[in-house]
């Protein structure tokens, strides 16, 4: 009974809660792979693993997920004496970080703003990145109408951020 505890008490007060059936699936899955291995003398598969336990890939490879200790983002990696090398250093989103992600809602909210056609010249030059040429020939207006639009909408988004 005190061994069943223990058990219990290791499996449930981990950082991060997992399913027992989900352990259960991860802990199959290595016996499998060690077995195979050793058969074949190469790594399986996640294919032929979850083959071999009747069950999809995206199982097999959730459940190993799942196992995996959580790490921390402040954790060094690598220290040449100097400086240190962190998991979040190696995981940083430059494209998508949260000054761009407030910047772009602010642009969404802004563009909701403007007409329809002040829109689609604004999206046209700066998201698709067409001249004012391309755009006035797409849509079936001038270039210096373009121009005139485009400034509109500009001095618009502006006036919003203000």
């Amino acid at each position: 009974m005190i061994s069943g505890e223990l058990r219990r008490y290791l499996r449930d007060n981990n950082s991060i809660r997992v399913s027992r059936s989900v352990k259960d699936l991860a802990y199959k899955v290595i016996q499998c792979k060690e077995r195979i291995t050793k058969q074949t003398g190469k790594e399986p598969s996640i294919e032929q693993i979850a083959k071999e336990l009747e069950t999809t890939p995206e199982d097999v490879a959730y459940s190993l997920d799942a196992i995996q200790s959580p790490v921390s983002l402040q954790e060094p990696v690598y220290n040449d004496g100097k400086d240190n090398l962190y998991v979040m250093d190696q995981v940083r989103d430059e494209k998508n970080s949260d000054e761009k992600w407030a910047e772009n809602l602010t642009i969404i909210q802004s563009m909701k703003k403007l007409n329809d056609k002040e829109k689609e010249i604004i999206i046209r030059r700066f998201f698709d990145g067409r001249t004012q040429m391309e755009v006035a020939e797409e849509i079936g207006i001038s270039q210096a109408q373009v121009s005139r639009l485009e400034k509109n909408a500009i001095n618009h988004i502006r006036r919003l951020f203000k």
